[in-house]
C-alpha cells in the first residue's frame, strides 16, 4: 500500500521473503514506487517476518534506484540479518521500538527540546518534542558518551522507544531527583544545590574538548545578535555586534543547557543530564542561557518561572545570585552585579531573537515583553563596553582574601595561601609554624561543623599592620553561629583516662596567638586571630 507520509514515499514489507516469491514481491514494490523516481521510500518492515538473501537482492536493486531508502520498524532477528550482511552500513535500518506511556508520570527534567519522565523506579525516559527524533537522539547519545569520557558525570540511554507520536531515550537513574525538586521540597538546602551545581559548572568548563568533536556556540549567539542588531539605537547594534565578536574562541566545554531541572541527584552522585545542547566557548554564553532560564525569560512575567522550574521567581533569582556568587568566588556585590550585566548584555538579544522567531497568541503580552527587554539592553550598551567576565571577577577579589568551600581537601590551599601572605614579612619559621597549625585547627573546625551535614563556604583573610609587625587572620562563614571562646579549657593536669575528648584545637589557637576575639554580624561568624613578630 502507497502512504505518502513524512515526505516520503512508504510501502510495507510483510510475512516471508525469499527465493520462492522475491520476484513476486519486486513487482509489487515497483509497481507502488512507479512514478516516484528520486523521491524518498521508506520500507514498513514491521509485520516482516523472514527475508533471505534473494529478499536482500531486491532491496539492493531499490536502494540503487532509491538513494533516500530506509527500512523501519525492524525486529532484532531481522535487523540482525542487515548487520551481518552490511546493509546497515549502506542504507538506513531502523528496528522496531517498544512502545512506553508518560501519561501520569512524574517530570523529573525539562530542557529546551524535551521532557524527562520518571517511568519506574530504575529508569526514566527523555522525550523529544520533534516527531522524528531519532537523529536528535544519536546525536545526543554520541555527545553524551564523549562527555562521560571526558569526565562529565552524566547518563548513558541504553534504549530508544515509542512515545505517543515521538521517540524517547530510556536512561537508568535509580530514585534521581532533580535540584529543581530538591529546592522545592528542601528549600533548606540550597547551600547543598549551589556548591554541587558550581562544582558541576566548574568540572565542565575546565575540560578541552578536541577540535571538531562539538559545536561552536559562539556561532549560535553570533547569528542571533546579526538578526536583533539592526532593530537597535543607531550604533548600539553595530557595538553589540563588535563586543560578541571579541569574545576569544574556546576549546572548553558548555552544556548549553545548565538549569535546576537538568542536574539531578542519584544516590549520593550529582549528573549532569540532556546533553543534546553541549557545545564549546567562553562560559559566558553558559551564563547567558543560565540567566535566561532563571530571570530573563520571566523578567515581565514572573510566573513563568513557576510555570517552568516549580519554584518562584524569587527563589530563581536568589540561586542565580549565589550561583555567580560562589563561582566567581566573591561576595562583592558591585563585582557580582558587573558581571551580571556582561551577560544580560548577551542574554537580551538571544531572548529579543527567540521570541521573533517563536510567536504565540498573545501578541500585546509578547510586545510588552520585547519592549522591556530591548529597553534593559539599550540602557545596559550604554555603559558596558566589553563582555570579558575574567576581568570584572578578578577585579571583584580582595588580593587579602581567599573565598573557598570549607572542606578538609582544601586545607592546605589555605595554608599555602597564608604563607604567601606571610612572605611579605620577617616572619621566622616558628611562627609560621605556629600560624600554620593555628589556621588548621580553625579552618578544620569550620569544614566539620559549620555547615554540617551540608557543605558551605569560608572566607580566610590575611593582613599584616606595622609597628609592630602583626598578623591578623580572620575566618568568617556562614554557617551556624557559634563562638568557641567560649567553651573552656580542657584541663590538661588531668591523666589521659579522664580528660574529655575534643576542645585541644580551640585551646592550642588560643596559647599560639596573643588575640582571638569572635562576633556573629549580618549572619556570619567572624573570629579573628592576632600574632605579633
Amino acid at each position: 500500500m502507497n502512504d505518502k507520509r513524512e515526505g516520503a514515499v512508504r510501502a510495507a514489507l510483510s510475512g516471508r521473503i525469499d527465493s520462492g516469491n522475491a520476484s513476486v514481491i519486486e513487482a509489487e514494490l515497483r509497481g507502488q514506487l512507479e512514478g516516484h523516481a528520486g523521491e524518498p521510500v521508506i520500507l514498513d518492515a514491521e509485520k516482516l517476518e523472514y527475508i533471505s538473501s534473494a529478499g536482500l537482492r531486491v532491496i539492493l536493486r531499490l536502494v540503487k534506484e532509491h538513494r533516500d531508502l530506509r527500512v523501519v520498524g525492524v525486529s532484532s532477528e531481522i535487523y540482525e540479518i542487515f548487520e551481518m550482511t552490511g546493509f546497515t552500513e549502506m542504507m538506513t535500518v531502523e528496528k522496531a521500538y517498544r512502545t512506553v506511556s508518560v501519561d501520569g508520570c512524574e517530570v523529573i527534567g525539562e530542557g529546551f527540546n524535551g521532557k524527562v519522565y520518571r517511568i519506574d523506579r530504575d529508569n526514566v525516559v527523555k522525550t523529544y518534542k520533534n516527531a522524528d527524533a531519532l537523529a536528535e537522539i544519536r546525536h545526543e547519545r554520541e555527545v553524551a558518551k564523549l562527555a562521560l569520557i571526558l569526565g562529565v558525570p552524566t547518563a548513558i540511554s541504553y534504549d530508544v522507544v515509542r512515545v505517543g507520536d515521538s521517540y524517547g531515550s530510556v536512561f537508568e537513574l535509580l530514585n534521581a531527583r532533580s535540584f529543581t525538586k530538591i529546592l522545592i521540597e528542601e528549600p533548606e538546602r540550597m547551600d547543598f544545590c549551589v556548591r554541587e551545581y558550581v562544582k558541576m559548572l566548574k568540572k565542565i568548563h575546565s575540560i578541552a574538548v578536541p577540535e571538531g568533536k562539538l559545536p561552536k556556540i559562539k556561532e549560535k549567539v553570533l547569528c542571533a545578535v546579526r538578526r536583533v542588531k539592526d532593530t537597535l539605537p543607531e550604533g548600539l547594534g553595530d557595538k553589540l555586534l563588535g563586543m560578541v565578536e571579541a569574545i576569544p574562541d574556546s576549546d572548553r566545554m558548555i552544556h548549553g543547557d545548565c538549569h535546576t531541572k537538568n542536574i539531578v541527584l542519584a544516590g549520593d552522585e550529582v549528573l549532569l543530564i540532556d546533553m543534546d545542547t553541549l557545545s564549546v566557548g567562553d562560559p559566558i554564553f553558559e551564563f547567558l542561557y543560565m540567566y535566561n532560564a532563571y530571570v530573563g525569560y520571566s523578567e515581565y512575567d514572573p510566573g513563568i518561572v513557576l510555570d517552568f522550574q516549580g519554584y518562584d521567581a524569587k527563589t530563581a533569582r536568589e540561586f542565580w545570585h549565589r550561583t555567580l556568587a560562589a563561582y566567581f568566588e566573591t561576595d562583592d556585590e558591585d563585582a557580582i552585579n558587573a558581571v551580571e550585566e556582561k551577560i544580560r548584555c548577551l542574554a537580551y538579544p538571544y531572548l529579543l531573537d527567540w521570541s521573533a522567531r517563536h510567536p504565540g497568541h498573545d501578541k500585546e503580552k509578547e510586545k510588552a515583553t520585547a519592549d522591556l527587554w530591548r529597553s534593559r539592553l539599550v540602557e545596559l550598551l550604554g555603559r558596558v563596553d566589553d563582555l570579558d567576565l575574567g576581568a570584572v571577577a578578578a577585579a571583584g577579589r580582595d588580593p587579602d582574601e581567599l573565598n573557598i568551600e570549607a572542606a578538609t581537601d582544601n586545607l592546605d590551599e589555605v595554608i599555602n595561601f597564608v604563607n604567601e601572605k606571610l612572605e611579605t614579612c620577617d616572619c621566622s619559621p616558628k611562627a609560621q609554624m605556629q600560624m600554620d597549625l593555628a589556621v588548621e585547627e580553625i579552618f578544620v573546625n569550620i569544614a566539620n561543623y559549620a555547615y554540617a551535614p551540608d557543605k558551605g563556604r569560608a572566607t580566610v583573610r590575611v593582613e599584616v599592620s606595622d609597628e609592630p609587625v602583626t598578623v591578623t587572620i580572620t575566618f568568617i562563614d556562614r554557617g551556624v553561629p557559634y563562638d568557641p571562646l567560649k567553651k573552656d579549657d580542657p584541663d590538661v593536669t588531668l591523666p589521659a583516662g579522664e580528660r574529655e575528648v575534643g576542645g585541644l584545637g580551640i585551646f592550642l589557637t588560643k596559647q599560639i596567638m596573643d588575640d582571638l576575639s569572635y562576633e556573629y554580624r549580618d549572619g556570619q561568624n567572624i573570629l579573628t586571630l592576632k600574632k605579633k613578630l
